[in-house]
Formats: structure tokens, sequence, C-alpha cells
């Protein structure tokens, strides 16, 4: 069980580990030992609440496919089952990620005091380019 938070949580079944090779140096062990982690969820199928899985889906991921799982490829550590906890780790944040709720924004207007301020630097800035041309006579 993958813990969200505390009201949601993922059930094991959910979640699909296969061990694969690691890629890369590795010495001997290399191509004995399968200690990378792929990790795949089917968004669509999961049991989260209905709005992480929009907010999931239309989040711009490479992580993500067009069909709506999430593939997570673990290889850091040498041993299988430190990779598969970075790999539950990944997924955990990356559902977090859409579990805040971002704020709107409010729209403002500049201060009157700000705009002057601006024009006025403008002004000031134009009359020293100005003093650099060339004089005639």
């Amino acid at each position: 069980m993958l813990h969200i938070s505390h009201s949601v949580a993922i059930p094991d079944a959910e979640i699909e580990l296969s061990a694969i090779r690691a890629q890369g140096a590795g010495g001997q062990n290399v191509n004995k030992v399968s200690s990378a982690i792929h990790l795949r969820f089917d968004i669509g199928a999961s049991s989260l609440p209905v709005a992480y899985k929009e907010r999931l889906l239309r989040l711009h991921d490479q992580r993500i496919t067009k069909d709506g799982v999430v593939v997570i490829k673990a290889q850091q550590h040498r041993s299988q089952e430190m990779n598969k906890e970075e790999a539950l780790q990944r997924l955990q944040e990356l559902i977090l990620s859409v579990a805040v709720l971002r704020k709107k924004r409010k729209a403002t207007r500049p201060t009157r005091s700000s705009q002057k301020k601006r024009l006025d630097s403008k002004t000031k800035r134009g009359a020293i380019k100005l003093m650099r041309a060339r004089v005639t006579d």
C-alpha cells in the first residue's frame, strides 16, 4: 500500500513492478543481476480520486504515456530493493505534485506611483542617452 495522504492510498495490486537489467557499467555482475526496477501505474484504472486522475492526465510529463500510464525506471542503486523504494517514492512525489491546488492569481493594476516611477526612469535614461549623442553647431 502506497500512502499519498491520510485519505488517499494506492493498493499494491495497481502498481506493476518488474525487475530489469540496469544500463551502464557495472563489472561482471551487470549481465547477471536484474537490479533496475520498471514501474507501471495505469492512471485510468486506478482507485485515485477523479480530481487527481484529471490533473495527472493533464500534466505534461514525459513519464506519462498517451494512454495514461505512468512509467518510471529506477536504476540508481545497486540493490533491487533500494531501486524499488526509489521508484515508489518518485510515483508518490508525482501524485503529490498534483494533489496541491494552486491559488488563483488575482489580476492587479500597477499603482499610480509605480507607473510614475517607471516613466520617470525612462525619461531619465533617455536624457542620459541624448547626452551621449554627437554635438553639432
